[in-house]
């Protein structure tokens, strides 16, 4: 049997890999791999086999993430934020000689760790990068489309809305403030170009969406690494991605906050002393979260990520929308269940190759599908007819009708 220990293993995500690959017979031992080890021997202390352990880890430290990585045959990287910690993680893993997996959703960073891909591939690692849900299951839904359903692919937009989790950690706030933040990429009209978030460019790309279970949602441009993956290994003219929190309340606290410059990492003197008005930021925006879903009444976690494929089969127009729905799961389960399959996969061996790669380079979609249902909890509840806890799909033809598909 093998043993994944998984990093950032106490955090709203890391704790839901961990959470759903304990009761598979895949992995033999998870160790939960965190620099806050009194949390980690609670999670710990949920599981009632010995099955699953904790493991204090400095993920900023590399010999601290090599002495707990050893013995390891995976390492699932779920800590963030990831532009401060995936790219010394994964030189710590190649230097290791492990295979790799992480969730990371920063479209910088991911230029980055790609870079080392001829590392890893003297190394003999496979390191699967952005295995979750925007990217991953996007990925892998978006070349399903392409190969499997379409003669030619004109364009992928991916749409992402979720809120009301349990908690959000530091490091999902900071992936926010950090995507706002910078230039975003967006792959139109056959080129990778960058919009900013406040300007014209940024602005003329928001759009309204509607989901299922959510309703419909303005989005905003997102920067994620699809936009800069996906045109590398399908051929198409357009690839977007749009996003935001829930409530619309907090997506709009957090735009404020960064439009005023208030997510700014320069320290100011108050009275005396240095504040650096991004750590404030942080811990402002955990506490206004709270008050926020409590004066909206906002409910139970809920989310959706949609994948819209568009092009041509048989010489006619032809749409598919995949919608990854919710009523119960939100940015954990929906970024988790993901990460937990890659890991299944790459333990079966399907997935292809070494060196880094984003999931449409090394993982069949037909894979990933097939063990979807396995891993995944899907809602029991069901309205119209269709699951909101698994994966709806709809075809639109040249006439715009809409079909319904059974997955």
């Amino acid at each position: 049997m093998a043993k994944i220990i998984v990093l950032g293993g106490c955090g709203a995500v890391g704790s839901v890999a961990v959470k759903t690959l304990a009761p598979l017979d895949y992995f033999s031992e998870i160790v939960i791999g965190d620099i806050n080890i009194e949390k980690a021997e609670e999670i710990v202390s949920e599981f009632g086999s010995g099955k699953v352990s904790a493991k204090k880890v400095d993920a900023l430290d590399s010999k601290s993430v090599k002495n707990a990585i050893a013995g390891s045959d995976l390492v699932l990287n779920c800590a963030g934020p990831f532009h401060k910690l995936v790219p010394g993680i994964l030189k710590a893993v190649i230097e290791s000689g492990i295979n790799y997996l992480d969730i990371c959703d920063d479209v910088d960073v991911t230029i980055d760790i790609l870079k080392m891909d001829e590392a890893a591939k003297s190394a003999g690692v496979t390191a699967l990068i952005g295995m979750g849900s925007s990217p991953g299951a996007t990925n892998l839904l978006a070349k399903f489309a392409a190969d499997s359903l379409l003669d030619e692919t004109d364009s992928i937009d991916i749409f992402h809305a979720h809120g009301g989790e349990p908690f959000e950690g530091e490091g999902v706030i900071e992936h926010r403030l950090h995507c706002i933040n910078m230039d975003i990429p967006m792959f139109l009209d056959g080129e990778l170009k960058h919009v900013k978030y406040f300007e014209d460019d940024g602005i003329a790309l928001r759009e309204e969406f509607d989901f299922p279970v959510l309703g419909t949602v303005l989005l905003y441009p997102y920067s994620h690494p699809e936009q800069v993956t996906l045109p590398r290994y399908i051929k198409c003219r357009q690839v977007t991605n749009k996003g935001t929190q829930l409530p619309e309340e907090y997506s709009e606290l957090i735009r404020e906050i960064c439009r005023l410059g208030l997510a700014s990492k320069e320290p100011l003197d108050v009275k005396g002393q240095k504040v650096t008005p991004y750590d404030f930021t942080i811990a402002y925006l955990i506490r206004e979260r709270e008050r926020i879903l409590k004066e909206t009444n906002f409910g139970p976690q809920r989310g959706c990520a949609s994948v819209v494929v568009k092009g041509k089969k048989d010489g006619n127009y032809s749409e598919y929308r995949f919608h990854m729905a919710s009523r119960t799961q939100a940015m954990g389960e929906g970024t988790a269940i993901p990460a937990a399959v890659g890991a299944i996969l790459m333990l079966r061996g399907k997935v292809s190759g070494k060196g880094v790669m984003p999931p449409e380079a090394c993982v069949s979609p037909q894979d990933f599908i097939d063990l979807i249902p396995k891993v995944m909890k899907l809602d029991e509840k069901k309205e119209g007819g269709e699951s909101f806890g698994g994966v709806i799909v709809e075809h639109i033809d040249e006439n715009g009708k809409v079909t319904k598909l059974d997955v």
